[in-house]
């Protein structure tokens, strides 16, 4: 069974870092692309990034480039996000999220960006002073 654990949120503040952790099982980890998406209090799911099976390739939403990095350990099993220079309306529960594919995308627009398979619990993560 595909199981997507996520830790290592909490309170940070503003300015502030944290790395997130997702701990991948039940699956061939390096065959899949995966992404971190986020929820803020009230509202609807946001994607924050993706990298792709191997790793060699990255994408981020505008709100984060630059202060966040995906990455993963393809064999220990892990995806990461190392989060930098935090904000207030960074404040969501985090999920990691697997896609049914090496790649997260493809074509101009990269909408597939969006179509996951599986996804954790979450982590709290709030920014606040």
């Amino acid at each position: 069974e595909v199981q997507l654990v996520e830790s290592g949120g909490g309170l940070v503040q503003p300015g502030g870092s944290l790395r997130l952790s997702c701990a991948a099982s039940g699956f061939i980890f390096v065959n899949y692309a995966m992404s971190w998406v986020r929820q803020a209090p009230g509202k609807g799911l946001e994607w924050v990034s993706a990298i792709n099976s191997g790793g060699g390739s990255t994408m981020y939403a505008d709100s984060v480039k630059g202060r966040f990095t995906i990455s993963r350990d393809n064999v220990q099993n892990t995806l990461y996000l190392q989060m930098n220079s935090l904000k207030p309306e960074d404040t969501a529960v985090y999920y990691c999220a697997k896609y049914p594919r090496p790649d997260y995308c493809s074509g101009y627009e990269c909408n597939e960006r969006y179509e996951y398979d599986y996804w954790g619990q979450g982590t709290q993560v709030t920014v606040s002073s």
